[in-house]
């Protein structure tokens, strides 16, 4: 009996590998790992490709990178390209993107797997979490957010409650763009992380560190 694969989006963020994690769970098995090489602006997971390798290596995964420049119609060739069943992402309220999602596993003919999708994100962090995911934040939106929370680590629910206290207006997982995370610790992988920074820096719309993960 053959198993399905999947190909899923990975910017290193848990999100994203929080939908991995459902797919294997459901029997889907994911070889790829896809880093798109953004048009618009600087990306802070982009910006960290060695710490995305890193990731991809401790799951035995390959990391595929496509340069967005070539446009959506070629990213769709080269998904279907590859002979997988699936499309995984982790988008959870930004329909823009989840059709966006869509439209590309329909012209790749692949079927889209969004296990997050329209979850409370409240409910979703604590979920994370409790599965055994650990992750760090790596950028902060500067109207949200004050550069001191850079490298905030989230291990436990208390983490998160504490970072919910001082920040109660900005969506537990960040999904309204208020901050973005590396993942450090998850059950895809033996080894748990740690951020290594080298240097904060300034975007139009972020703080955002440079950064290496080291095992712990």
């Amino acid at each position: 009996m053959s198993h399905e694969e999947g190909i899923a989006f990975f910017s290193g963020g848990k999100d994203g590998l929080y939908a991995v994690h459902l797919a294997e769970r459901k029997g889907i098995k994911v070889p790829y790992l896809l880093t798109l090489k953004t048009t618009i602006g600087i990306s802070p997971h982009r910006e960290n490709l060695g710490a995305l390798e890193t990731l991809a290596g401790a799951m035995g995964k390959e990391l595929l990178t496509f340069d967005m420049g070539e446009g959506s119609e070629a990213l769709a060739e080269f998904i279907g390209s590859l002979g997988v069943d699936y499309l995984i992402a982790g988008d959870v309220l930004l329909e823009d993107h989840l059709r966006w999602v869509e439209r590309l596993a329909r012209e790749a003919s692949v079927t889209p797997f969004e296990p997050l999708w329209e979850r409370d994100t409240g409910e979703l962090a604590v979920e994370m979490l409790e599965a055994g995911f650990e992750y760090a934040m790596i950028a902060v939106n500067k109207e949200k957010l004050d550069r001191e929370w850079l490298g905030y680590t989230f291990r436990s629910v208390r983490d998160l409650e504490l970072f919910l206290d001082s920040n109660p207006s900005v969506d537990p997982i960040g999904e309204m763009g208020e901050f973005h995370t590396v993942i450090l610790r998850a059950p895809l992988f033996q080894e748990r992380f740690v951020l290594e920074v080298f240097s904060t820096e300034e975007s139009e719309r972020y703080y955002w560190v440079r950064f290496r993960l080291v095992r712990e």
